[in-house]
């Protein structure tokens, strides 16, 4: 027999199972949020606390079967969707920095030489590394994971537990604007690479008027050399394209979280 003072506990721990799931599935799927050195723990409790305080701001009830039964498991499909959506039309746009340091590290020459990025646990290119942190400074210093916050907690509003789930030109959108994010990323990489190529061709050439001379010992050093200055030269209008497409990827968010 359940004691009086307990009588509610299942239901309202099964309340705060469901409240995590929304906020828990976008902070899988955004940066910062999502990166490897963030403790599990501290991303459920982030979740919890936020979930808490978002479902509360709606009127809901748990489906008569509870989340075991039909309806519960398209409740929980419904806010796994909504949260991954949200935090993945971030991570498209934080992708656009990824997309370029990897294209401009293996204009230089350094597809080999790769690292563990902090936020994946992945290995990458170094410029791509080193991009990705500058994303990640700039999102950090946007507020756009206060504003990320911010989105789920407005989703409720327009996308109640148990509304059902995301209008399917949200999917719609959230592809298209895959492929603009990837068209941005080449854009952001395309001076530095096009100019590098031009330094290859340079070398292509000496290498043909001078048979005798060592390619892998001259064009190695001078597109490396050609990429740090480039890089160094065009960081500024970098940053400012990559800003651009983090922004972009925070107004898709708003605008998926309003429904």
């Amino acid at each position: 027999m359940i004691a009086p003072g307990f009588a509610g506990a299942e239901a309202q721990l099964w309340l705060w199972l469901l409240a995590m799931i929304r906020p828990g599935a976008a902070f899988v799927a955004a940066p910062v949020f999502g990166a490897a050195a963030v403790p599990l723990q501290l991303r459920i409790i982030l979740a919890l606390a936020i979930g808490i305080a978002a479902q509360s701001s709606v009127p809901f009830v748990l489906p008569e079967g509870g989340l075991a039964s039909v309806a519960g498991i398209a409740l929980v499909a419904g806010e796994v969707i909504a949260g991954l959506a949200l935090g993945f039309a971030l991570q498209i746009g934080y992708a656009a920095a990824f997309v370029a340091g990897e294209t401009i590290a293996n204009a230089m020459g350094l597809g080999f030489s790769s690292m563990i990025d902090p936020l994946t646990g992945n290995s990458t290119a170094v410029v791509g590394q080193f991009l990705s942190l500058v994303a990640t400074f700039l999102l950090l210093v946007m507020d756009g994971h206060l504003m990320l916050v911010r989105f789920i907690v407005a989703s409720y509003q327009a996308l109640p537990p148990g509304g059902g789930l995301m209008p399917a030109g949200a999917f719609e959108s959230i592809a298209a604007f895959g492929g603009a994010m990837f068209s941005a990323g080449v854009t952001i990489a395309l001076p530095v690479t096009f100019t590098l190529i031009l330094v290859q061709l340079v070398m292509a050439m000496l290498a043909r008027t001078a048979p005798s001379l060592n390619l892998f010992a001259v064009g190695m050093p001078a597109a490396l050399l050609a990429g740090l200055v480039l890089l160094a030269i065009g960081a500024p209008v970098m940053g400012e394209a990559i800003e651009d497409a983090l922004r972009a990827s925070l107004d898709l968010a708003q605008a998926l979280a309003g429904g």
